[in-house]
């Protein structure tokens, strides 16, 4: 069903791309971090509402980025941040899990002994768990 009514945005800061995000950023100190395929809000009509709301997020694709910086990024965000949670988003394509791989090389880095809490979106925006 559609919503009624303005639907508002729950993106509570900017740049989201990892690449363009800042390790050091005041949004995430202490956060729920979130890093996401870029897909994933466009599949899932309730990504806003069910997954981002309050959350520190950093978005990328593992297939079409040039990823070869990207755990060092997010080891430093978590070194610097000390994030309370990482939770990875990702389709249910086998490209979309290499960014669960490169979360786990980050906590790696970081040597930290953060859990990461893995959710797979299908491609019709369900989540499968």
């Amino acid at each position: 069903t559609a919503a009624a009514g303005d639907v508002s945005s729950q993106l509570g800061q900017w740049p989201v791309q990892l690449q363009l995000v800042s390790p050091m950023a005041p949004y995430f100190a202490g956060a729920d971090l979130m890093l996401v395929a870029d897909s994933v809000p466009f599949a899932m009509g309730d990504y806003h509402s069910d997954l981002l709301k309050g959350k520190g997020i950093a978005v990328a694709c593992p297939k079409l980025d040039e990823t070869g910086t990207y755990a060092q990024k997010i080891a430093d965000i978590i070194s610097t941040g000390k994030p309370k949670s990482l939770t990875v988003v990702h389709m249910e394509v086998p490209c979309c899990t290499g960014l669960l791989r490169i979360a786990e090389k980050a906590i790696a880095l970081a040597g930290s002994n953060l859990q990461i809490n893995d959710i797979t979106i299908s491609l019709r925006g369900e989540v499968l768990g």
